[in-house]
């Protein structure tokens, strides 16, 4: 790490190889991203794939407290994503089921937010697992009071419609609130901003005073 935080990054990857072939968690978590992004190494998904494959398989049953919880369980989110579109060219072949498996581990016992926007995304889409808005809006809402933005976003717009959750507009614009102020601070996902917009457009003055009430004590009950 030192000599990828200098510059060096392909002595920081001959350094990761070693420590990974010594099983170091953070070794192969790094590797897999470095792969992943192109990151200091020629772009590999395959061999991303080969290392998070590898952490999750080693690491499968780590205690969620324990320091290496967050990186065995983002290698978890990684290979269900993977699974989701397979990897072209590779004897990794699309398999949704799989991806719900991957996203499920995680979500579930590691209690990560990621896997649980992604999960319940695939519940939202009927994707490698039957259709169920109302499992998409439970997952949503336990990435949601972990701060997770997408989740807020996406659960204060069925929360709105009415969809797989009974209506509850106030609460609705109060969770997309929050998640446009994460929005615009971060600079990123555009989709938030617009679903925000179309809401308050939509929302009565009694609706937008509720909201403004609950996102208080939201705030407050955080504190």
């Amino acid at each position: 790490m030192r000599d990828y935080n200098a510059g060096d990054k392909i002595g920081a990857a001959a350094a990761l190889e070693y420590a990974a072939g010594q099983g170091h968690t953070l070794a192969l978590w790094k590797l897999g991203r470095m792969y992943a992004d192109g990151d200091g190494v020629e772009h590999d998904d395959l061999k991303a794939f080969e290392y998070f494959s590898k952490l999750a398989d080693q690491h499968a049953d780590e205690s969620p407290d324990s320091p290496n919880a967050m990186v065995v369980s983002s290698a978890f989110v990684a290979l269900g994503t993977y699974f989701l579109d397979g990897i072209k060219g590779t004897y990794v072949s699309a398999n949704p089921a799989r991806a719900v498996e991957m996203f499920s581990y995680a979500a579930s016992y590691f209690s990560d937010s990621n896997a649980q926007y992604n999960l319940a995304r695939l519940y939202m889409e009927g994707t490698g697992v039957s259709r169920d808005p109302r499992q998409a809006a439970r997952w949503l809402n336990l990435a949601a009071e972990k701060g997770h933005p997408p989740s807020q976003a996406l659960l204060g717009h069925m929360l709105i419609n009415g969809q797989g959750v009974p209506r509850q507009r106030a609460k609705g614009l109060m969770w997309l609130t929050l998640a446009r102020e994460a929005a615009t601070a971060s600079g990123k996902d555009q989709w938030i901003e617009s679903l925000y917009e179309e809401a308050f457009a939509n929302a009565g003055e009694s609706d937008r005073k509720l909201a403004l009430a609950l996102l208080e004590q939201y705030i407050q009950s955080r504190h």
